[in-house]
């Protein structure tokens, strides 16, 4: 069996443009992007569904694989990957910077571990809500949207065909906003208890200057934290629920399909 340079090529270039697009993908998504994940795993992923999708992604316009056209596609579909997958990261973000507001409210900043995904010291409040976040993800099955997303991109975006424009990453930037707003309405409750609380502190330490205030109140606030938190965690599956459908919807818009 003999095979020419130009079918070569042509495969070369549908196995590699994919798994660009791909790569990207799993570069900035929940989960996988974390640094515990090594990126040998995160490769044969991508390759292996890149060869899994060849047969239904429109052939790319390639017939040298070594110029400079074929390395601005490379970029071009990285680039779409990374867009894509950082949608789903601020969807996570939303949870950490909610755990990080009710820790800093409640006095319970002081207690912070290592972020395993960006190696930083985070409150331990935020790597509870990022815990229980990517948890929720897998659990409703977020991985499997994102590779339906990142496959249906190609019917949307065609390899070399067509290209975002600004107004989309200016969508992107704009959509951030969803990330502020629903970690304050996560974090609303404990605030508006935390703040009662302190009223209370404030009333205490009126009808009573002798007591001293600062030895006890900081303890007491940490405890009445742990208990609102956990009052309040039932409502974080209905949050995450929400922000992860406005999300899909996001995505669907961004990519120009109806989710069916």
């Amino acid at each position: 069996m003999e095979f020419d340079l130009s079918t070569l090529n042509q495969f070369l270039a549908d196995l590699l443009l994919p798994f660009l697009r791909i790569s990207g993908l799993f570069a900035a998504m929940i989960g996988l992007s974390a640094r515990s994940v090594s990126p040998q795993l995160r490769g044969m992923l991508a390759i292996l569904i890149s060869l899994i999708i060849i047969p239904v992604v429109p052939p790319a316009p390639v017939t040298d694989l070594v110029n400079l056209g074929t390395f601005v596609l490379g970029i071009q579909q990285l680039l779409i990957g990374v867009a894509i997958g950082f949608i789903s990261m601020l969807v996570l973000n939303t949870f950490v910077l909610a755990g990080q507001i009710i820790a800093m409210q409640t006095g319970l900043g002081f207690a912070s571990i290592v972020d395993p995904v960006n190696g930083i010291n985070v409150p331990a409040v935020g790597q509870f809500y990022l815990i229980l976040a990517t948890l929720l993800f897998w659990a409703l099955d977020g991985h499997l949207a994102m590779i339906r997303m990142i496959v249906m991109s190609f019917e949307a975006f065609p390899i070399g065909d067509v290209w975002w424009t600004g107004e989309q990453f200016k969508a992107i930037a704009h959509w951030a906003g969803w990330m502020f707003v629903a970690a304050l309405t996560l974090s609303l409750a404990p605030i508006v208890s935390l703040l009662v609380v302190n009223l209370g502190f404030g009333v205490m330490t009126k009808a009573a200057p002798q007591l001293n205030i600062f030895s006890i109140g900081f303890s007491i606030a940490q405890m009445m934290g742990l208990i609102i938190i956990w009052v309040t965690l039932p409502n974080f599956t209905s949050h995450f629920t929400s922000q992860w459908e406005r999300a899909q919807q996001f995505m669907c818009e961004l990519l120009r399909i109806c989710p069916s």
